[in-house]
């Protein structure tokens, strides 16, 4: 099974949505973050979950 890593980030109600979608691009293409969930509130914000794969290395034993 993989591991993940979370991360929660908050989009006020007054951003829009071309300005949402270049902030998540951004978390996606520099962080190598991955849309989880999106959770839209009635009040109009945003709550989306990110996540990105946790990559173990295996210590070589000589």
């Amino acid at each position: 099974m993989p591991e993940y890593e979370f991360r929660d980030v908050y989009v006020p109600r007054g951003v829009s949505r071309a300005a949402a979608t270049r902030l998540l691009t951004d978390h996606a293409e520099y962080g190598h973050w991955e849309l989880h969930r999106l959770l839209l509130k009635r009040d109009g914000s945003r709550t989306v979950r990110l996540r990105r794969r946790i990559i173990r290395q295996v210590r070589a034993t000589w």
